[in-house]
């Protein structure tokens, strides 16, 4: 038997019966959930910075929606903080590195 013990998208079980595998699954409370997301997260931004990859930056959103949602916020929610930050602070595209202050 393989042992993974990590969060997996809803799909993953069928995709693995579609296999020939047998998943052994259960589901997770909500404390464990979202334990397990912020692990995933942490994982997720590691696959990123190895491979740089367009889809490790997609499967870090999906892990930032579920999380705002297991925290009861929705991702309309979530957008609009980040529109309002965006718009008092502003984004990244200037590319500005601060050195210091004096």
């Amino acid at each position: 038997m393989t042992i993974y013990n990590k969060l997996v998208r809803n799909k993953i079980p069928e995709i693995m019966l579609s296999k020939g595998e047998t998943p052994i699954t259960k589901i997770l409370d909500n404390v464990e959930y979202s334990a397990f997301l912020e692990k995933k997260l942490d994982e997720e931004v590691a696959e990123y910075h190895n491979s740089k990859d367009i889809e490790e930056l997609a499967d870090i959103l999906e892990v930032v929606y579920a999380l705002c949602e297991s925290k009861g916020c929705s991702v309309d929610e979530l957008l609009s903080v980040y529109q309002k930050k965006h718009d008092v602070r502003g984004g990244f595209s200037e590319k500005i590195f601060l050195i210091g202050k004096e």
